[in-house]
């Protein structure tokens, strides 16, 4: 039993691939067999994390989920525990593996009941319910009221919840809710521990599945990895560099910060997310950072960053730079965008650039002609949906999360682009490469100025010649791991991430 940590990358498996694996294994091993490793794997677990509990309550589906919780229950009982067994289904009309569960609970003294038991903060609810089994339905299976009943006890407790597999109601491709309750609602088990049977599910880890699934834990049961390639890696920790002590200016590349309106936008300036950016790829480790306001009035104002090289968009040299384009350049942005596209070999397209990337058609013909080594595209959900509504008329941000890699991938190839698409799990694509989902970050990420930062720690890497989806992995993890690593006592601002950063 592994616990999953970000400490190094991990293949992750689709749904199709992780039951083609579990049935050429069920044919394999003896009968049984299979679902006895499960619940044993699911009791240790659960002791080792409730170690002084009281009661277990193991709240079973109808399904192999359920026999998986039926055996752990056995196992717990056998080991002088006291676990309560509450069941949607029966003898009659369970699995011959499920039904062999059964019979060991039964025979070990398992206490079953119809009644949700009362737990204390020391006891453990274990979700068995539905894992892999439900996956694509609208309603609750067999119009049964207590799986609702039992998820909201499961959610509602003092007692933290262990899922078995998958927590009850989760997509396993995609991260967010399967099931609705009687009202049209997500309905969801929200585990502080889930452990994951046989494979790791992508869904675990993004959209939804980071917060309804807490730590994760693998139990590959003995067995090796399945055959099948991976749907999609977690992301680990990139390689560290060395920086030659024969090193210049010139040797970690030159980015150049296109954004930022001046002062005539709403009596407001713009400037603040094209001066972030650039303040992250220079303390990122590029070479030289050169910031081009996109309006006049932002050349008369000063930054405090001496380091920064203040430069008219005119005076760059866009063949010889890494650029940075679209952050909080408004409507100022104009023709730059597809200069940019045209010249810079080095591309990070940010915000208003994606904005009007959506709108502009010979712009986005002239992306997909460029060698996809050279750009990264960084939307949120929002600006993913406006993109793909170029495919797509009318896609939503609902849409773009209900399948995060889905839409990363079909931003990738469609744009011929690395797209690095932000939220919960931040998805890396490429037409080129299986995508990887971040394993890093927390919410204290969700302020303005943050996604800007990142744009700048791309560049960075970018200029520094890493290749595009190299330079967004590794600027992706580091952004979240600063998050995770930042001190409680201290607030997250945008100015102090992109200052934390080191080459």
């Amino acid at each position: 039993m592994q616990r999953i940590q970000a400490d190094r990358p991990h293949p992750l498996h689709s749904l199709a691939a992780t039951r083609a694996h579990e049935q050429a294994w069920l044919q394999a091993l003896p009968a049984h067999a299979l679902m006895q490793r499960a619940g044993l794997a699911v009791a240790r677990l659960a002791l080792a994390l409730a170690p002084h509990a009281r009661t277990f309550w193991v709240a079973c589906g109808s399904g192999n989920n359920g026999g998986d919780g039926l055996e752990a229950a056995a196992c717990l009982r056998a080991w002088g525990a006291r676990p309560i067994v509450t069941w949607l289904g029966s003898p009659e009309r369970a699995s011959a593996d499920t039904r062999a569960s059964w019979q060991r609970a039964v025979a070990a003294g398992v206490l079953f009941g119809d009644e949700v038991p009362d737990l204390g903060p020391d006891d453990l609810a274990i979700d068995a319910l539905l894992g892999i089994g439900l996956q694509a339905r609208e309603s609750l299976p067999d119009g049964d009221p207590r799986l609702q009943e039992w998820v909201a006890r499961l959610n509602g407790g003092p007692a933290p919840v262990l899922a078995v597999d998958l927590p009850s109601g989760l997509r396993c491709d995609q991260g967010g809710s399967a099931l609705n309750d009687s009202q049209g609602r997500p309905l969801l088990v929200q585990a502080r521990h889930t452990l994951s049977l046989l494979t790791l599910k992508a869904g675990l880890f993004t959209a939804q599945g980071r917060d309804a699934a807490g730590q994760v834990w693998l139990a590959p049961l003995d067995l090796p990895p399945p055959q099948a390639p991976a749907l999609a890696w977690l992301g680990g920790p990139p390689t560290p560099g060395s920086r030659p002590h024969a090193s210049h200016k010139g040797s970690f590349g030159d980015v150049a910060v296109l954004g930022g309106e001046g002062l005539s936008r709403r009596g407001m300036g713009m400037s603040g997310a094209a001066l972030l950016a650039a303040q992250a790829a220079l303390h990122a480790g590029a070479g030289r950072v050169l910031w081009a306001p996109l309006e006049r009035p932002a050349l008369s104002w000063a930054p405090e960053q001496p380091e920064l090289m203040l430069r008219s968009p005119e005076a760059l040299d866009l063949p010889q730079l890494t650029v940075v384009c679209g952050c909080g350049a408004g409507q100022s942005l104009g023709p730059w965008l597809m200069h940019c596209l045209q010249q810079a070999p080095r591309l990070v397209l940010d915000a208003d650039a994606l904005n009007a990337l959506a709108l502009d058609a010979p712009a986005q013909a002239a992306l997909r002609q460029r060698p996809a080594r050279g750009q990264v595209l960084t939307p949120h959900p929002l600006e993913a949906a406006r993109l793909l509504s170029v495919l797509h008329p009318g896609t939503r941000a609902a849409d773009v999360q209900a399948d995060r890699l889905a839409a990363a991938q079909a931003l990738a190839r469609h744009f011929q682009a690395v797209v690095a698409l932000k939220g919960s799990g931040t998805v890396v694509a490429s037409p080129e490469h299986t995508p990887v989902i971040n394993p890093t970050g927390n919410a204290r990420l969700a302020s303005a100025g943050t996604g800007d930062v990142l744009a700048g720690w791309i560049a960075a890497r970018l200029a520094s010649g890493l290749t595009a989806f190299d330079a967004a992995c590794a600027a992706v993890f580091e952004h979240g791991r600063r998050a995770d690593e930042w001190p409680p006592e201290h607030p997250l601002t945008a100015l102090s991430l992109a200052r934390s950063a080191h080459p």
